[in-house]
């Protein structure tokens, strides 16, 4: 822990540029989000969306998501065939990223401006894998793609996040899900869950459709290339927490124990590596800083005296 709390800038900015694709976890989609638009967002500031989205463990969530949207394999196909995650899947994490903080901190005008952008991403990615077509603006997929994000993200937040009961109250996993499900019908999703109940009985509806994870992306997942050992000895921590969070529903497709088969240890683990970063990082991302300070209840960030380019 202790090393942890000390962890040098150069540690910090190698993190941030994982994660954001820039060192100082402000490329200018996130330096936007003080800067475009007024007031709140789709979500209500500090509320349940916030809360999730800006907590650590989304990191946790996010190779969980991975897991679980890779044994449908029309969703492994768009992947597969329309990114270059294997030569450069921080490239790839930075696009997702960016995608989930500015829908979730962002104006409403900055939001509705991301959530075109990747429509228009989304027109490009089609096909056909074993005659069966597949297109990622497809309504039934892009509902399948929120399914699994939604559960690996409020499962994360559950097991190695922050507690929210004591300020949301025992509902606050419902209203995560249903306030969340407005992101995913913004891209075209629709029929979305908006209680855990619902999301539950959405999964089931797929179990006909699902198909084991190829091998060499379990692999992949468990330790992707071009880490350090130190963030090699992080992400273990991270994936080893993720697989122990994926739904029961598709946990067997994807390789893993998934939720209730164990893991009480390694999921200690992984909170106390997720609560020494909090520490070495700061209580607020970057992207939660410039919300705050656009909506006036935040100091300005470091870089908001630089000219915009």
């Amino acid at each position: 822990m202790r090393a942890l709390t000390s962890l040098p800038e150069q540690l910090r900015e190698a993190f941030r540029a994982r994660v954001s694709g820039d060192p100082t976890g402000a490329p200018d989609w996130v330096r936007d989000i003080a800067r475009v638009g007024t007031g709140p967002g789709w979500f209500e500031p500090d509320g349940v969306v916030w809360r999730v989205h800006g907590d650590l463990s989304t990191l946790v969530g996010g190779v969980a998501a991975l897991m679980g949207q890779a044994a449908h394999p029309l969703a492994l196909a768009g992947v597969q065939r329309h990114s270059a995650y294997r030569e450069d899947p921080w490239k790839r994490l930075a696009g997702t990223a960016r995608w989930l903080v500015v829908s979730t901190f962002g104006s409403e005008q900055l939001a509705e401006r991301e959530a075109a952008r990747v429509r228009g991403m989304h027109t490009r990615v089609k096909g056909r894998v074993d005659g069966r077509p597949y297109s990622a603006s497809d309504p039934a997929l892009l509902r399948w793609v929120h399914l699994a994000f939604t559960d690996a993200f409020l499962a994360a937040q559950q097991a190695v996040g922050t507690d929210l009961g004591a300020r949301f109250g025992r509902g606050w996993p419902d209203v995560y899900v249903g306030e969340w499900a407005r992101a995913a019908r913004e891209l075209g999703a629709t029929d979305l869950p908006v209680t855990v109940a619902e999301l539950q009985e959405a999964f089931a509806e797929y179990r006909s459709e699902l198909e084991p994870v190829p091998a060499d992306l379990r692999a992949f997942l468990a330790a992707p290339p071009g880490l350090s050992a130190p963030e090699r000895l992080v992400y273990r921590g991270l994936a080893g927490a993720a697989s122990h969070v994926v739904s029961p529903a598709i946990a067997g497709c994807a390789g893993v124990p998934g939720r209730g088969r164990g893991g009480s240890a390694q999921l200690a683990v992984t909170r106390v590596q997720l609560r020494g970063l909090r520490l070495a990082l700061g209580s607020y991302s970057p992207s939660e800083e410039a919300a705050r300070w656009r909506l006036g209840t935040g100091p300005a960030p470091a870089w908001a005296g630089e000219t915009a380019a």
